[in-house]
């Protein structure tokens, strides 16, 4: 069992936990993921470590509230336990000795993902630029966090109503065409912004990764869930990922089999919203 120590809310959908899991803390690096399942009858979901504290023996956790499994973690709070949370799974996010000048970018609940990016990168020396994104004001996160490790920070939100109006794209292309030299763009957030990120830095021949959290189910890529093509080859972003290289990576095919369940999630979510009563107790 691994018991919460902190738990806020960041916005109205999306929560931080921080839990318990000393050994998870002793190994973990920027880029990994672990895997959690509430109780017995839970299914297995993968998040990416938001950060790690090695002294306190935590590991901390953002995710959004989407789903059946999501909302029965969030229905937990400081003191509870969660059964099962494995891991580091993945492989490190690596950068090249060379690379000196980085933009991170955050989509969405995806900035919980990118901030630690930012922040290992902003602690090993390197030049880091973020771009932000998010629908409207009203769901910015980890705003103060992020500034404290980039050199500088770009709020875009798609109604304007904070930072400056347009997508993650528009002011990627902005900074690459007023002369910013990236070695590298890292992207994470929905798949549909990846692919845009990638297209856009594909023909200033910018390396790009991007970090892909397809259906996963045991961690191993022995299930096979989690399969996704990238150069044309079969790969398991749970082992051989989850960061890829952005131009190489099937997007459209990896957007079609992340579908696939979305009728029995949605069976489950009614399932435990009629458990609970609809109500959070977050």
């Amino acid at each position: 069992m691994y018991k919460i120590v902190n738990k806020r809310a960041l916005n109205s959908t999306v929560t931080l936990m921080e839990v318990e899991a000393p050994h998870i803390a002793k190994k973990a690096k920027a880029g990994q993921f672990i895997i959690f399942r509430v109780d017995e009858q839970g299914e297995r979901v993968p998040l990416t470590i938001a950060d790690y504290d090695r002294e306190k023996g935590t590991v901390t956790i953002i995710f959004q509230i989407v789903g059946a499994s999501t909302k029965l973690l969030n229905d937990l709070n400081v003191g509870d336990s969660i059964l099962d949370f494995v891991g580091p799974l993945g492989v490190p996010t690596h950068v090249d000795p060379d690379v000196k000048r980085v933009c991170v970018i955050g989509g969405g609940v995806g900035n919980a993902i990118a901030y630690p990016q930012a922040k290992a990168l902003h602690n090993a020396g390197l030049q880091v630029d973020m771009i932000a994104g998010f629908r409207s004001k009203d769901i910015v996160i980890l705003e103060e966090e992020m500034k404290a490790v980039t050199d500088h920070l770009y709020i875009m939100t798609d109604d304007g109503s904070y930072g400056e109006k347009g997508l993650v794209t528009n002011k990627l292309q902005e900074l690459i065409d007023v002369g910013n030299q990236y070695d590298l763009v890292i992207a994470i957030g929905p798949v549909i912004m990846m692919k845009f990120v990638a297209a856009t830095t594909k023909p200033h021949n910018i390396k790009t990764l991007v970090s892909l959290n397809p259906i996963m189910v045991d961690g191993t890529g022995m299930c096979g869930g989690c399969r996704v093509k990238v150069g044309g080859k079969m790969k398991f972003a749970c082992v051989d990922g989850p960061d890829f290289d952005g131009h190489e990576v099937d997007f459209d095919e990896l957007m079609h089999r992340n579908t696939f369940y979305k009728e029995q999630e949605g069976q489950a979510r009614e399932h435990v919203c009629h458990l609970t009563g609809g109500k959070r107790h977050g």
